[in-house]
């Protein structure tokens, strides 16, 4: 089985898990997202000018007696009502929690958009389970500063 496989079938099960109250999470994040808006870089493509937002987002837990360590990225593109994004996983070694994409890039993880989608539903799952059990989730959110061409 592909590594990116074994992941998928690894991740859907943690969803399970996690809705059960079964695994305990420690997350940690960075975006973004809720910067000023005249912080944030712009790019033009094709005549139009697109807001560049970034998420770096790490998981870990304990799971079925192995430490588990994935870090997602997301690259986001918005112009109006329009958005277009990037996405990338990784699978690092633990002690390795840099939220840079350069830094990570050996341990990228080939992601189509099954796995994409698995890994966003692994997020939405941990923060309903943060909301019903905070003990359950402990959660360090940050914002960061994008400068493109690090």
């Amino acid at each position: 089985m592909k590594k990116e496989e074994q992941l998928l079938k690894q991740i859907t099960e943690l969803v399970k898990a996690t809705q059960e109250g079964k695994v305990n999470w420690q997350i940690e994040c960075q975006t973004t997202e809720y910067n000023d808006e005249a912080d944030k870089p712009v790019e033009e493509s094709d005549g139009q000018k697109w807001t560049i937002d970034e998420c770096f987002v790490s998981y870990e837990c304990v799971w079925q007696d192995e430490e588990f360590l994935l870090i997602s990225f997301e690259q986001i593109y918005t112009c109006g009502a329009k958005t277009r994004s990037c996405n990338m996983i990784f699978l690092p070694p633990r002690g390795n929690r840099y939220f840079d994409v350069d830094m990570l890039a050996p341990y990228a993880v080939p992601a189509d958009k099954m796995l994409i989608y698995e890994v966003h539903m692994l997020w939405t799952t941990v923060l309903e389970a943060y909301k019903k059990n905070p003990e359950q989730v402990k959660m360090d959110v940050q914002p960061r500063k994008l400068v493109l061409g690090q």
